[in-house]
């Protein structure tokens, strides 16, 4: 089912797991994330960044494709369908009226002030419809970075007034994660974060997670992380197992091509799942 993630993460807040954030980029890898939360019985968030939006045709197709999985595979978890790093108020509002049940404003590049500003028009949107929203507080590092010192951390005080002013559902506070690959040692600022998630009473969100040693995830976690992102990890696992499947054979039919990816993904998704849920 359909839901936002107002419950689920609460849940996982209180009971000291995280929900994992799978980002999707076509069908095969939605209905493969789908199936394997669902075997778990683990509630699920698919994140969709705009790039992958507008990949996949639109919200629009992108909601639809989602609520056909669930229906057609019979899919009986709560799944959030949620927009990641939405950078303007127009592209929340597009998802929301598409039929998405989250969205992030990512407003962390902009002074405080204009981030709150933005973030808060994008809530007074999105509460009325049923629709979480996430934040972001500092910078998180990527692999645009000359290196990963990219990020800019997160200072509690801007934490405190950002969630006092916004009223924002969860916060994802920079403390040393970066999208994309790390080029040294993952840094994660564990006291900070503790910190600040006493200090907001929200769950926390962590991005970046491709790279972070397991203990540090359960580390994260005992830290009020509630939800954690993976996207490069599947898009590695994928790109390596479709390559060697090509390599190994003369297939065109992209629906081979593509689909013999399915077990990398699945065994990734899988292995998330369950350390993120510290089972």
């Amino acid at each position: 089912m359909l839901v936002n993630m107002k419950e689920m993460l609460y849940k996982a807040k209180e009971n000291n797991y995280a929900v994992a954030q799978l980002n999707i980029n076509n069908l095969e890898w939605t209905k493969y994330i789908l199936e394997v939360a669902n075997e778990l019985q683990s509630p699920v968030i698919l994140g969709v960044s705009e790039g992958a939006n507008k990949y996949m045709g639109g919200p629009k197709v992108v909601a639809n494709m989602v609520k056909g999985l669930i229906e057609e595979l019979n899919i009986n978890i709560p799944v959030a369908l949620h927009l990641d790093h939405g950078k303007s108020f127009e592209m929340c509002k597009k998802v929301i009226d598409a039929g998405y049940t989250s969205v992030m404003i990512d407003g962390s590049k902009l002074p405080l002030e204009e981030n709150i500003s933005l973030t808060k028009e994008v809530i007074e949107y999105a509460e009325p419809r049923g629709v979480t929203v996430e934040g972001e507080v500092g910078g998180i590092g990527g692999e645009e970075d000359e290196a990963n010192d990219g990020i800019r951390f997160a200072k509690i005080e801007d934490c405190i007034q950002y969630v006092n002013e916004t009223h924002v559902d969860f916060l994802a506070p920079a403390l040393g994660s970066v999208h994309g690959l790390y080029k040294g040692e993952p840094d994660i600022q564990f006291e900070t974060m503790k910190q600040v998630g006493e200090a907001t009473g929200l769950p926390l969100v962590l991005h970046g997670a491709t790279g972070i040693p397991d203990e540090d995830i359960k580390e994260a976690i005992s830290c009020g992380t509630a939800k954690i992102n993976i996207n490069t990890k599947l898009q590695m696992v994928w790109n390596e197992a479709v390559r060697k499947f090509i390599k190994e054979n003369e297939a065109y039919d992209p629906r081979k091509v593509i689909g013999s990816g399915e077990k990398a993904i699945k065994e990734a998704a899988k292995e998330t799942i369950i350390l993120f849920q510290n089972r």
